[in-house]
């Protein structure tokens, strides 16, 4: 099968998955293989099915009805509860965005040179006009080849020798900890992985799909024909997606285990100095693809944290959305997105360490999951909103498992704030 084939067929699910390994997440499974070594692999094996379960029921509520999550719960649910959650969404998402484009201009100064400011300045204007200038379809494919960047951290880990008797071992048989650190890492695994901007985006973006193949006429215009819901292709589309970003993120964890861990370099404050602390361990071009990875991870997310907000707020506020539409039909939606990004941009400058800013979005994403997910395992249990497209009971149990455990996550982080 050919890639231009491969890339028919993957669509949203594949792009959400791949957007969860953002130069954020990526800094997060760095300092996770320095600090721990293989000892949390299995967590990529752990995460899978419940990310996957999460944001299927995203894709098929947007498949279904042909609304976004803020519509919906809007017109179902207590609104005041959804303006909590946009607030929470608006600060984590361009805290987010900041520390992205940080990762990403250190990263170009690491292979080009010239001051970090200017690579910055370059990267945050490149985000903003990709996203206001290119026509969806050409975007939409822009954003599956960026998802290939994702393809360097597997290669870096090929240039390695492995003891893969060690990396299966922690990765099929878990081992654990009641140390703080072992756990907090645990909750920022989880926090970096099962995001809320995530659900927004894959909902909405089905939705975009449904208006580009000609289903609906406009996102604002209702239900879908329930026969032209092609709901198995998007669990395929999910499926793919949400296993190419845990096997990076595998493949992540175990490049920091086998160099950065085993030279006894437990500390890394961003992706981009896990890059640089690769060279003298790995050689150069462990360090070049690393770097790079970060570059195209990062032109990857930025647009779907900004994306992801403009599509929840605009949807609240009734606005002209979504990135089919040129920027003078849904200027209030165009302009959410350069606010956001250009508002990220700001924030590198006040001297906020990167990995705070990722430590205070994982403690704004945990508080945002659990009440969210409640939201999104009552809409797609809802047989009125869903009909014969309603979550099966599976879906439903392993739903409500990983929203308990999301909801002690959140616990768990606000009771360390609390004793920092």
């Amino acid at each position: 099968m050919s890639i231009k084939r491969i890339f028919e067929i993957i669509g949203p699910g594949f792009v959400t998955g791949a957007a969860d390994d953002d130069p954020s997440g990526i800094g997060t499974y760095s300092q996770t293989g320095a600090q721990f070594g293989f000892s949390q692999l299995w967590l990529a094996l752990f995460s899978f099915p419940f990310m996957l379960i999460v944001q299927e029921m995203c894709g098929r509520i947007g498949l279904v009805t042909g609304k976004g999550l803020s519509r919906l719960i809007k017109k179902n649910y207590h609104p005041g509860l959804l303006y909590f959650l946009l607030l929470l969404l608006t600060v984590a998402n361009i805290v987010n965005i900041a520390a992205d484009l940080g990762a990403m201009a250190e990263s170009a100064t690491l292979l080009m040179g010239f001051p970090h400011w200017v690579w910055l300045c370059l990267t945050t204007l490149f985000c903003i006009l990709l996203q206001i200038f290119v026509p969806y379809k050409k975007y939409s494919n822009i954003l599956k080849y960026l998802a290939l960047s994702l393809l360097a951290y597997i290669a870096t880990a090929f240039i390695l020798k492995l003891d893969w008797f060690q990396i299966l071992k922690a990765t099929f048989l878990p081992s654990f900890s009641l140390q703080k650190d072992y756990l907090m890492n645990i909750v920022a695994i989880l926090g970096t992985t099962i995001s809320p901007y995530l659900f927004f985006w894959q909902t909405s973006e089905e939705v975009e799909t449904l208006v580009d193949e000609g289903k609906i006429k406009d996102m604002c215009a209702g239900t879908p024909n329930p026969k032209q819901v092609d709901v198995g292709k998007m669990r395929i589309d999910t499926t793919a997606g949400m296993f190419f970003s845990q096997v990076v993120m595998f493949f992540i964890i175990v490049t920091a285990g086998a160099t950065l861990h085993a030279h006894k370099i437990t500390h890394i404050d961003s992706a981009a100095q896990a890059a640089k602390a690769l060279e003298p361990i790995a050689g150069h071009f462990a360090e070049l693809l690393f770097a790079l990875g970060i570059i195209g991870t990062g032109l990857l997310c930025i647009p779907t944290l900004a994306g992801s907000l403009a599509y929840a707020i605009s949807e609240e506020r009734g606005w002209h959305l979504g990135l089919y539409k040129k920027a003078g039909e849904a200027k209030a939606f165009y302009a959410l997105i350069a606010g956001s990004i250009l508002l990220g941009f700001c924030i590198n400058f006040m001297g906020i360490p990167p990995f705070k800013m990722l430590y205070y979005t994982a403690i704004l994403n945990g508080l945002c999951a659990p009440p969210l997910m409640v939201l999104i395992l009552l809409i797609s249990n809802n047989e009125q909103i869903m009909g014969e497209h309603k979550n099966k009971r599976l879906s439903t149990w392993v739903g409500w498992l990983i929203t308990v455990l999301m909801t002690i996550a959140a616990i768990a982080l606000l009771l360390t704030l609390g004793k920092t």
